[in-house]
């Protein structure tokens, strides 16, 4: 006779079995649907290697020219005479007026600024058209000042490998050390970027004292913070996402290539078929290039330059010097990566040579366009006056009638005096024979066209003008007028263009 314990074990089995029929029964699920893939891929971080070179020589010293012609420029004095600012330099938004050495610049003159643009455009393209990206390689500020975040970054931490197993190693003492160290030089670089930026705006000396004793305003503290922070994290932090996601001329510069361009460039007949390569053994039947991969080690966006010209190649010319170093160690010609045209290129890997064209048409519409700006911002600078005026005639009376049949019309006139001196005007009155010039506050011409307006130093100057006409007018007739400003003792002036109307032409200006 079995046991309870023999039962229940039985029983189990039998239970076991029946759910293992009941599952067998039941249909199968239905495959699931692979996921889609994703549209966003997580960055891979990007330590650039430390590299010697040409191209890393030149690159230093671009940024030791940048670094401190930026950080200089705002503390360079410039004797405008009394009342007036003594920094070469400055962008005064309170005034507002924007000073260039000798060159004052008015909200009026905003157009000098637009030329400024449209000629640093110009510029680049044909930079692009014949360099590639050498601005964004060398002097645009996001490559500036993140090379010199790396530069602090390497003294700190070291070069790839050791910051590379810095990052897989577990929080320690050196390593928090490490990294405090590297983030507080990094946010005070930042804070003086941020503070060389506000000296632009503000008197340099006067701001300097004022941040430090806490006597700055808090729009200027503020203005600070966002260009401290706005660097430490453009430069300490997203360093190549810039280039690659954030700044828009990657997207274009094809436009601006041809192949007559000169870009960093693989030369794939000459490197391939690529390999390792032991010492001792030959070359032939393959390239020169040893597939060692520290073109892509030193490249500061992380980027294969053999796969051809990509949109994050920068063209800095880092991978030129590193590849260079190993073409010396393993004795093969250098320049197995340069700065070539596709043109120059496609001959080489068919056995002829080829020159590089510089003058073809896209450079000489760019040229000319510079050229053509130049010429124009120049001679408008040259020929710019120190008064401009301004009239606008009321709207609410368009006119009045005198007691003695005659029509007056009022005007708001506006006097710009560019000087900083008093200044005495004369102000005339044209096309309309026998009438009579009227000033608020100042009185009527001796003459009747003609009187004397007094303009302070710097400021605008603002006058009510009444413009009469005789009683023997007619009434519906429309004169075209002309307001006369002119420095008697310098010659130069200003002109604006008015309307006189009468009740005739008034009546149908209603309608």
């Amino acid at each position: 006779m079995s046991g309870p314990s023999t039962l229940l074990e039985k029983a189990a089995a039998a239970d076991a079995q029946q759910a293992s029929f009941e599952r067998a029964r039941k249909p199968a699920p239905p495959p699931r649907e692979p996921s889609p893939p994703s549209l966003y891929a997580s960055r891979v971080k990007v330590q650039p290697k430390s590299v010697s070179g040409k191209y890393r020589t030149i690159k230093w010293a671009v940024l030791t020219f940048c670094l401190t012609l930026y950080y200089l420029a705002p503390w360079i004095r410039w004797d405008r005479g009394p009342d007036a600012p003594g920094q070469a330099l400055l962008i005064d938004v309170v005034a507002p007026r924007a000073y260039f050495f000798g060159i004052e610049i008015w909200p009026q003159e905003v157009y000098f600024i637009t030329g400024l643009l449209v000629l640093g455009s110009l510029a680049l393209f044909l930079v692009t058209a014949l360099f590639g990206r050498l601005w964004c390689g060398y002097a645009c500020p996001q490559t500036v000042w993140t090379d010199l975040f790396m530069l602090v970054e390497r003294w700190i931490e070291g070069d790839r490998g050791a910051r590379m197993r810095l990052d897989k190693a577990p929080m320690s003492l050196e390593k928090a050390a490490k990294r405090a160290a590297k983030h507080v030089s990094w946010l005070v670089i930042s804070l003086a970027t941020g503070g060389a930026w506000a000296l632009y705006f503000n008197d340099a000396p006067s701001f300097v004292v004022a941040f430090f004793t806490g006597d700055a305003s808090l729009v200027q503290y503020f203005f600070v913070g966002l260009f401290t922070a706005t660097t430490y994290l453009l430069a300490g932090w997203a360093r190549e996402q810039v280039c690659t996601y954030m700044c828009p001329w990657p997207r274009f510069q094809a436009a601006m290539l041809d192949d007559q361009s000169k870009v960093v460039t693989y030369q794939g007949w000459r490197g391939e078929k690529r390999g390792p390569h032991k010492a001792g053994t030959g070359w032939e039947g393959r390239g020169d290039c040893i597939d060692c991969a520290q073109c892509v080690a030193v490249c500061p966006t992380g980027i294969d330059i053999r796969d051809g010209l990509q949109l994050e190649c920068i063209g800095c010319g880092l991978c030129i010097d590193s590849c260079n170093q190993i073409m010396d160690k393993v004795g093969r010609p250098r320049d197995l990566i340069t700065f070539d045209t596709e043109a120059r290129q496609r001959a080489k890997a068919v056995g002829r040579r080829a020159g590089w064209k510089i003058v073809r048409p896209r450079t000489i519409i760019y040229a000319a366009l510079l050229v053509i700006v130049s010429a124009i911002m120049a001679i408008a600078l040259m020929l710019r006056t120190t008064v401009e005026v301004n009239v606008q005639r009321d709207r609410a009376p368009l006119f009045v009638t005198l007691s003695d049949g005659g029509v007056r019309n009022g005007y708001t006139l506006k006097v710009l005096n560019k000087r900083r001196e008093d200044v005495d005007f004369l102000l005339a009155l044209k096309g309309l024979p026998q009438g009579q010039l009227l000033v608020q506050d100042v009185g009527e011409a001796g003459d009747g066209q003609s009187v004397i307006l007094h303009a302070k130093p710097d400021k605008v100057a603002t006058f009510r003008v009444f413009v009469t006409a005789p009683p023997d007018r007619k009434r519906d007739e429309r004169v075209e007028i002309e307001f006369v400003l002119t420095n008697p003792v310098r010659g130069e002036g200003d002109a604006y263009d008015a309307v006189f109307v009468g009740p005739h032409i008034a009546g149908r200006e209603r309608d």
